[in-house]
């Protein structure tokens, strides 16, 4: 059990895949919330510009 441990400990060969991994969680993170941000603030500009071009 001892070597089973130790030579998984030694193996490496799955770091990069979990770092790539987490690298794209952090990624759609920072995209969905920026994409929320802008979104929400474009349909404010959006609708108070339709609201002028529509009021005599």
């Amino acid at each position: 059990m001892k070597e089973l441990v130790w030579k998984m400990w030694k193996d490496d060969k799955g770091e990069d895949i979990a770092e790539y991994a987490l690298m794209l969680a952090v990624i759609l993170v920072v995209v969905i919330g920026a994409v929320r941000l802008i979104g929400t603030n474009a349909s404010n500009i959006f609708n108070s510009a339709s609201d002028q071009l529509t009021t005599p």
